[in-house]
């Protein structure tokens, strides 16, 4: 007998995403958009397979996804939930401006699928700052962690 295992819900395909993020290969780490909610929170996931470039260099022998790519990742999910028309935020620059507590509870290894959710925690309009808390989890359990900081605005 074959194990029945439900699909991820879609909110939000890859094509939906590149409109909204300007990131493209290698550097687009999110797939699809599982539940979203404008300018409040996403959660998106990252299907990741021994075919992502890092792996031949992270390690040859031990495929572990580099923290510092995790953490690109939830910031990129971050900006989902800030980019959007509904928060008058599309197509403004949006800039990773810094990170705080974050931590790494457990390797991402091929085959896992990172299950991000990104939530506003405080917008500061006047200053184009936005702090968000982020999770990543697999199978259910925490893998990072940690706080976030977004800057919109010029150049």
């Amino acid at each position: 007998m074959v194990a029945v295992y439900p699909a991820f819900p879609t909110v939000m395909y890859i094509n939906q995403i590149r409109e909204i993020l300007p990131h493209r290969f290698p550097f687009l780490l999110v797939d699809r958009v599982i539940e979203y909610n404008p300018g409040v929170s996403a959660v998106a996931i990252k299907n990741v397979t021994i075919n992502d470039n890092f792996f031949p260099g992270h390690f040859p022998e031990r495929p572990i996804m580099p923290g510092v790519l995790m953490v690109e990742a939830m910031a990129q999910v971050g900006g989902l939930v800030m980019l959007q028309p509904e928060v008058g935020g599309s197509r403004e620059n949006f800039f990773f401006a810094g990170i705080d507590k974050v931590r790494f509870r457990k390797p991402v290894v091929a085959g896992d699928t990172l299950v991000m959710r990104m939530t506003l925690v405080k917008l500061q309009k006047r200053f184009g700052i936005a702090k968000m808390e982020g999770k990543a989890y697999v199978g259910g359990e925490v893998v990072c962690e940690g706080e976030f900081l977004m800057a919109t605005g010029g150049e």
